[in-house]
């Protein structure tokens, strides 16, 4: 099967290159295409003529989306229109990449598919227009909702994941705040690359949610980080409000892998249990 993966360079991009390597995949950067352009990233992918697109590209800076609005549209909501309607003409099936900021966190047990979406932030708006284009137009597609990625190769778009970026400050020594008010499931992204080719090796379309089990807050995943890498840091709670940022986060973000559940396909490790693996091998790399 061919798969043309756009955002191939990205920490999940990189995962889903290694994972569905049985496969013919055709990777695609910015350097290839920028999905605002329409017209170039339909000649390219068309040229390519995939079986599958499958689109890990984002605008996800959070806070900056507050303030370009535009952008954030521009990428998350109509370059996912431009996907799905190139999709439908080569006879396609489209993946497509969503986010846990699409609730509003005021629930008191985990989203289901089934939950209806409140975004709070101008992201998870923009996330959820690109979710109703998919679902209103491509005619074969996988929607997969995930939270907090973290994976070997970092977040190219900003600086680094969340794990490399705790590391990096305890062994500067800086003192280290995090919050412990938002609660949600960080995923490890070898496990979502892992979870995402099983379930494209079914016909089951539509949409999934798709998380390390368990959950957390932000604060307690630092600590289980530095424990698990040895490192004694000056790290202490905090609140949302501390940091006073321009987007308002969910406070409870916490998916549920119920179709997946419901189809005996949930191979998703406990957070606990994924971060361990992910932090014994980036320490055996000397990061």
């Amino acid at each position: 099967m061919k798969i043309a993966l756009l955002g191939a360079n990205g920490q999940l991009g990189r995962d889903l290159h290694q994972v569905l390597s049985d496969h013919l995949v055709v990777p695609f950067t910015r350097d290839d295409f920028d999905v605002r352009d329409h017209a170039r990233t339909r000649a390219v992918i068309s040229q390519a003529l995939p079986a599958v697109i499958l689109n890990t590209t984002a605008y996800h800076r959070v806070d900056d989306c507050e303030l370009n609005v535009e952008l954030a549209y521009q990428v998350n909501a109509l370059a996912v229109l431009n996907l799905a309607r190139i999709a439908n003409d080569l006879d396609a099936v489209r993946v497509h990449i969503s986010t846990d900021y699409v609730f509003d966190g005021k629930a008191e047990a985990p989203y289901t598919e089934e939950s209806r979406p409140m975004p709070l932030s101008i992201y998870g708006n923009s996330k959820l227009a690109g979710e109703h284009l998919v679902r209103s137009i491509a005619r074969k597609y996988f929607l997969i909702r995930t939270s907090g990625l973290y994976g070997k190769s970092g977040s190219r778009g900003r600086g680094g994941n969340f794990v490399e970026t705790m590391l990096a400050k305890a062994r500067n020594r800086e003192r280290i705040k995090v919050v412990n008010d938002q609660q949600s499931t960080p995923t490890y992204t070898l496990d979502l690359a892992r979870q995402i080719a099983a379930v494209l090796a079914t016909s089951h379309y539509g949409l999934f949610h798709i998380t390390n089990a368990g959950f957390c807050s932000w604060y307690e995943f630092a600590r289980r980080v530095f424990e698990l890498a040895g490192i004694d840091a000056d790290l202490t709670p905090t609140t949302s409000e501390f940091y006073k940022s321009p987007a308002i986060r969910p406070r409870y973000s916490v998916l549920e892998n119920a179709r997946l559940k419901s189809l005996g396909l949930d191979r998703m490790r406990h957070w606990s249990e994924a971060l361990a693996a992910y932090v014994v091998g980036i320490c055996r790399g000397g990061l």
